[in-house]
This record gives structure tokens, C-alpha cells and sequence, in this order.
């Protein structure tokens, strides 16, 4: 919603700014609160900032534009990627708050991967083929909230294979 705001305040650069101001603040939170950085969020605001930061460099928007494609995209391939040698990834990411049987990070992690990657082609196909406006209004109001749905979705999943 952070991203939405400052998009209809002062546009997509200061949107993609203050996105990144918001992670560093809940990343910090996080580490004041347990002293622990967990390497997801570390690596999503990586992207994050290098992508950001090639646009305000170029002037150019679709490097923001494309951050989700290019995340999205390549978590996918980490997940379905780790599958092909038999080692779950979701397990690298989340063990330290799950403990899950091998079967379940296995589910997990192909389910990511293909949420993921359906994820990456529907933001290029929305930013490519649409306004500004509606791809902003596409990122808050159907893919975040769509990531919310499906996690949602896994948390059965989740709660039987605890171990």
C-alpha cells in the first residue's frame, strides 16, 4: 500500500524509494526484535535496491517496473531449480521459523516455484501491455493481495507437516 501512496503522491521513483525505506524499517524492526535477519527479506530488498536504484541512474522506470518479474522470476528458478538436485530451498529460507518434514519443504517449494513463476508472467504481461497507473494499481491490489491468498492457501499444508 506504501508503494500505491507514494506513487499517487509524487510517482513511480519516489514510490519505489519509499518502498525501500519501508523494508529497511521492517528489517530493522525484525533485528531489534530478535536480533535475527532471516535471508528472504534480505534478499528480496537487494533486488530491490539494485533495480532502483539502475532506474533512477538511467532515468528509467522499467527497471522498477521490472523488479517483480526479475524476483519473482528468479526465486521461482532458486525453487524449482533447488527441486532438480533434491534440495528444497523454501528449507535454506524458512527453517528457522519452521520446522517442517522433508516431504512438506518439498510441496512447498515446488508450490512456490510455480506461484512464483505464473507471478513473473503476469507482471510482464501487465506492465508491458498496460499504463503506469494500472500496473501500479495491478501490483497493490491483485498481486500482493494474491501473495496474501496463496500463502493463506499453504498454511494447511504448513501445519501438517510440522514435525
Amino acid at each position: 500500500m506504501g508503494f500505491f501512496i507514494g506513487y499517487s503522491l509524487y510517482g513511480i521513483f519516489f514510490a519505489a524509494a519509499a518502498g525501500i525505506g519501508i523494508s529497511v524499517a521492517v528489517i530493522g524492526i525484525s533485528w531489534y526484535g530478535g536480533k535475527y535477519l532471516a535471508p528472504f527479506p534480505i534478499f528480496s530488498l537487494l533486488i530491490t535496491i539494485i533495480l532502483t536504484a539502475m532506474a533512477f541512474l538511467l532515468g528509467d522506470a522499467v527497471f522498477i517496473k521490472m523488479q517483480p518479474t526479475f524476483f519473482n522470476g528468479l526465486f521461482s528458478a532458486l525453487l524449482l531449480g533447488g527441486l532438480l538436485i533434491d534440495k528444497p530451498m523454501m528449507r535454506s529460507f524458512f527453517s528457522k521459523q519452521f520446522q517442517l518434514s522433508d516431504r512438506t519443504w518439498h510441496q512447498l517449494s515446488f508450490r512456490w516455484g510455480c506461484f512464483l513463476f505464473v507471478l513473473a508472467i503476469a507482471n510482464e504481461i501487465v506492465w508491458r501491455n498496460n499504463s503506469e497507473a494500472f500496473w501500479v494499481g495491478y501490483r497493490t491490489f491483485v498481486a500482493a493481495p494474491a501473495v496474501l491468498v496463496f500463502m493463506l492457501s499453504q498454511l494447511p499444508l504448513t501445519l501438517k507437516g510440522r514435525m
